[in-house]
């Protein structure tokens, strides 16, 4: 039951991004845009992507979602 749990909190970040925001034409997972945008933002650490990434997938997710258009739009 944990591994359903862990599926059921992350699915936000592997649904394509278009599929989420009505202003996206983004057929990217929205964990891989958002990875892409940080990465693009701290010259390409990914040490520090990583974690930044890890608090992802600990969000709620409205939080998710409204982190995730601060970053991306």
């Amino acid at each position: 039951m944990a591994a359903t749990a862990y599926v059921e909190k992350t699915a936000l970040l592997d649904t394509a991004t278009k599929d989420i925001f009505d202003w996206s034409d983004d057929a990217t997972p929205l964990r891989d845009a958002m990875w892409d945008k940080v990465m693009e933002s701290n010259n390409h650490n990914t040490d520090k992507t990583s974690e930044q990434a890890a608090k992802w997938e600990d969000m709620n997710d409205s939080d998710l979602k409204a982190a995730a258009e601060k970053l991306l739009k």
